[in-house]
């Protein structure tokens, strides 16, 4: 059987140019990275998001397991197989981060025939989109310690000092350090903190902003710090916008590249799913939509994760709305959830698929809050048997959702045939997308409606000091936002260790901080970080590159 980057490897790609051609773009609209890459211009971008004419298609999932669901291969394969039945279809969807792709989870460009490509330049630092945020994260963090070290003129409390430093990459020995060490020109010591860039405020902001104007606006709300009064100190009391903003000039476009069968993808954007929102930008999604009739887009993790920040985040910041939303499930997950181990998914278990339905239960009532068309879909493995299918089709039906069985990572688009004709009927009904919660409402209430409505909890509990964070950004006007809960994405709880669909259970809030560029309010619970670690055999042990430059072990 061949692997994912053998397959990319073989494709035959057309030039970016006239994958453009295709949607209606000229070369002016581009600026070409390469053969087969490119960035929309901002005339075209600026033309595309008045020209909005697309449905939205948001696929989601349930809880990611060792057994895998593949959301992204089914995103990537939906388009395809819309676009194989005549209709204009693009995918819009996130950037891959270096730290996962080296570290256990491996890229995010879809996997066997459906596949966005160039695979290894979409794994591997891509159009340089990443880099940017990095720069412009680190440059704001660099001007926060050389003012302090210059004078000091904000009065910054340097053990108030809320901005980290961040890198592509997972390294656990970053979390927490100490800088300024070495004597009196290098700065104060004091402690820090190392984050991954894709759970950076700017990565957020990048993918919420509407244009460069709005871009910078956001950046200069960023609160870095507070001073000696406890007042917020902003990213523009220290004139560090300019600057920021000079490095994200060309990291604000989004890329246009292909899927193996040549599906147009704008691929923008990587906000983590349980720290940021979890969604592409903003202006790919729009751009899309001026492109094409259908548009296929994704959230990270599971429904609790990035379907719901997609939903009360991203939809509520930017005016757009689903048509449809597809969740993926697996029955090897399925099955995993209901108590099976990693070893025993392949034997067909009723039990054990009985037992851990549950889950997806819970996410196909989660979506159906809010008021937009629902479609399952079963990402099969040839060890499904007709017998767990039938089941999973049965339950699904009766709880007032489509189901369709997708076979895109072995078949491509003739695999989703069957999805994307559910999806085309989904369509077809009527929509009165709302989000969960008004804007008004306060910011521990909307903590708790997103505890007990998507999780499924008893009860919310927040620590002292959380609770002091919450009065605090609500003194300073914060409590119109949205709230992003940032939480394990292995259980619809906050321990990782509950499978299926647990109840009752308690969600406790440990932390509370303000993204004010990018617009809302971030409560950390259980043990959930903003810097992985690598595993005792992480991907990167296995990547290699061939004398002749080929690349291997890329997944």
């Amino acid at each position: 059987m061949k692997t994912d980057i053998e397959i990319a490897q073989e494709a035959t790609m057309l030039p970016v140019d006239e994958v453009a051609q295709g949607l209606g773009l000229d070369a002016d609209d581009l600026e070409n990275y390469g053969r087969y890459k490119a960035k929309l211009s901002e005339d075209c971008l600026k033309r595309l998001e008045k020209e909005k004419k697309g449905k939205l298609i948001l696929v989601t999932a349930i809880n990611p397991t060792p057994a895998g669901e593949g959301k992204t291969t089914v995103t990537v394969g939906l388009g395809d197989s819309l676009k194989s039945l005549g209709k204009n279809a693009l995918i819009a969807i996130r950037e891959p981060s270096l730290g996962p792709c080296f570290g256990i989870k491996g890229g995010a460009a879809g996997g066997g025939y459906a596949q966005v490509v160039p695979m290894e330049e979409l794994n591997l630092h891509f159009t340089g989109d990443f880099h940017a945020v990095t720069s412009a994260n680190n440059l704001l963090a660099a001007i926060i310690d050389n003012h302090i070290q210059q004078g000091n003129e904000l009065r910054i409390d340097p053990r108030n000092i809320v901005w980290k430093r961040c890198m592509d990459m997972n390294d656990r020995a970053l979390r927490n350090i100490v800088v300024g060490m070495g004597g009196r020109t290098n700065g104060f010591v004091r402690e820090d903190h190392f984050i991954i860039t894709v759970a950076s405020e700017i990565m957020a902001i990048l993918c919420l902003a509407e244009d460069m104007k709005d871009l910078k606006e956001r950046l200069g709300r960023i609160i870095v710090a507070y001073d000696m009064d406890q007042n917020p100190v902003t990213a523009k009391d220290l004139k560090a916008v300019g600057s920021m903003a000079a490095l994200l000039r060309d990291a604000i476009r989004p890329n246009l590249i292909q899927t193996l069968e040549h599906t147009p993808a704008l691929v923008h954007g990587g906000p983590f799913a349980n720290i940021a929102h979890g969604c592409n930008s903003v202006r790919a999604t729009k751009a899309a939509l001026g492109l094409g009739d259908y548009v296929v887009t994704e959230g990270g993790f599971g429904s609790d994760l990035g379907g719901e920040k997609f939903l009360d985040i991203k939809c509520r910041l930017s005016g757009l709305s689903p048509d449809a939303i597809v969740i993926v499930a697996t029955i090897r997950a399925l099955k995993y959830n209901g108590g099976a181990g990693k070893n025993e998914l392949s034997a067909e278990n009723m039990a054990a698929l009985e037992k851990g339905i549950v889950n997806l239960e819970k996410h196909i009532e989660n979506m159906q809050l809010y008021g937009v068309p629902v479609v399952v879909t079963l990402n099969a493995f040839s060890t499904d048997t007709q017998a767990e299918t039938e089941y999973v089709r049965d339950f699904c039906e009766k709880k007032g959702c489509r189901f369709a069985v997708s076979e895109v990572w072995e078949k491509g688009s003739k695999g989703g045939e069957q999805l994307a004709g559910q999806v085309l009927e989904a369509l077809g009904e009527p929509a009165s997308f709302h989000p969960l919660y008004p804007d008004e409402m306060s910011l521990t209430e909307k903590m708790k409606t997103v505890s007990e409505k998507i999780y499924g909890a008893g009860e919310l509990v927040l620590t002292k000091a959380a609770e002091k964070q919450v009065k605090r950004l609500e003194e300073l006007g914060f409590s119109h936002l949205p709230v992003c809960m940032a939480k394990t994405q292995y259980s619809l709880s906050d321990d990782p260790g509950l499978l299926g669909r647990p109840k009752g259970f308690t969600i406790t809030v440990r932390e509370v901080y303000v993204s004010a560029g990018a617009g809302f309010v971030v409560a950390l619970t259980g043990d959930v970080m903003t810097m992985p670690g690598l595993s005792k055999d992480p991907a990167a042990y296995h990547i290699d590159v061939e004398d002749n430059g080929r690349i291997t072990g890329l997944f």
